[in-house]
């Protein structure tokens, strides 16, 4: 059979979704299939240095929206996509639009969250904010979205949020939609000491000091500040760092903990690389994910595959991706969190979790992800 994923808009620079359309492209073709990935052309955006600010954003936009579902609509009408071996993946739920010169019934979309279309709609747990442009394109999108045919959520959470905006029960869902966990978009594995602490001495990082992992972005629901004010409740009862890997620090964030006389003991990698990612995992005293709202939460099994001991928010869907591996606390208390790294200075609480977390990370492989698409298309 022949798919062919539509990936994003290469200038707006979303790596992880970029990562899935390949991930999926490189699945499909190791099961004997070929998968060719069409992406929006890339025109007037090239004349900005970024198409998600300022007036980049609109000419983006006219290549997304305008331009490439032409393109669609006239190689669609070429009778070899009329095939019916001929399967397309839409790989980003904010791309639905692209159903329309698509046929609904050989078409799967891939839904990675409702985050942004729930805070478009006033859902406060999602913890995204909506300008009125982006109120008026979020509702674009779940119109364009409900309207699949085949869709996969990335876990439990996000299909029931996805149903409960299309007013059904999740039982009662007369489509073709259901659960399809995310696998490993890259190798993630424990990464020996030596190897790791000259990697994380280049970027920076004194490896023979123990510090508390966050990955992310400064997003306000990716929740930084209670690392920050966990370190403030551990007070002497541990005299690590925090280091925040992933976009740089907010100026807010650097100011809050120099209120507290904590800005000596936070560090900052900006956009690690891969095999120094894998480093910081790797050899962290603990990943810490305090994440108000997700969609899936890959940061957990990634640290988890690297072997560290995870602790994250008890807001789904982080325990259901966890499986009970992880330790999970109230993402608003950093008393919560503190008690919880505490527990792990027992030497047995703290090797049994690693062992647990090996276990739930091989449960997201590649091959049983790309089996479940295939049953999808086919079905």
């Amino acid at each position: 059979m022949r798919f062919i994923l539509i990936g994003n808009y290469v200038p707006d620079k979303q790596q992880s979704m970029e990562r899935f359309a390949n991930m999926l492209a490189t699945g499909l073709s190791k099961e004997g299939h070929t998968a060719t990935i069409w992406r929006p052309v890339v025109f007037f955006g090239k004349l900005f240095r970024s198409t998600t600010t300022g007036p980049g954003k609109w000419m983006g936009y006219i290549d997304k929206w305008i331009l490439f579902p032409v393109i669609l609509h006239i190689r669609m009408l070429h009778k070899k996509y009329h095939s019916a071996n001929i399967h397309f993946h839409i790989c980003d739920h904010s791309n639905s639009y692209y159903l329309k010169p698509l046929p609904v019934h050989r078409t799967v979309i891939t839904c990675h969250d409702v985050l942004a279309i729930r805070g478009a709609l006033g859902y406060e747990d999602a913890c995204v904010s909506a300008s009125k442009t982006g109120r008026i394109l979020q509702n674009w999108i779940l119109n364009n979205l409900t309207n699949a045919h085949k869709l996969a959520a990335v876990s439990w959470t996000t299909y029931q949020q996805l149903c409960a905006l299309d007013n059904i029960h999740p039982k009662d869902h007369s489509k073709n939609w259901m659960v399809i966990y995310n696998a490993f978009n890259a190798n993630f594995w424990p990464l020996p000491k030596e190897e790791a602490g000259a990697l994380l001495r280049k970027a920076g990082i004194d490896p023979v000091h123990p510090y508390l992992l966050h990955v992310g972005s400064g997003l306000p629901r990716k929740n930084r500040k209670l690392l920050i004010d966990m370190l403030m409740v551990l007070g002497s009862r541990w005299n690590g760092t925090i280091c925040f890997a992933g976009e740089p620090l907010e100026k807010e964030l650097i100011t809050y903990a120099g209120t507290l006389g904590l800005k000596h003991r936070i560090a900052s990698v900006v956009s690690p690389d891969h095999i120094t990612l894998v480093a910081l995992y790797s050899t962290c005293a603990a990943f810490v994910f305090p994440s108000l709202s997700e969609g899936f939460g890959w940061p957990v099994i990634e640290a988890q595959a690297c072997g560290a001991p995870v602790i994250a928010s008890s807001l789904n869907p982080l325990p259901e991706v966890s499986g009970g591996s992880a330790l999970h606390a109230d993402p608003v208390s950093p008393t919560d969190f503190a008690d919880a790294f505490l527990s792990l200075q027992n030497k047995k609480t703290r090797e049994e979790l690693i062992g647990k977390g090996f276990e739930n990370a091989r449960r997201f492989n590649v091959s049983r992800m790309t089996h479940a698409y295939l049953n999808l298309h086919l079905s």
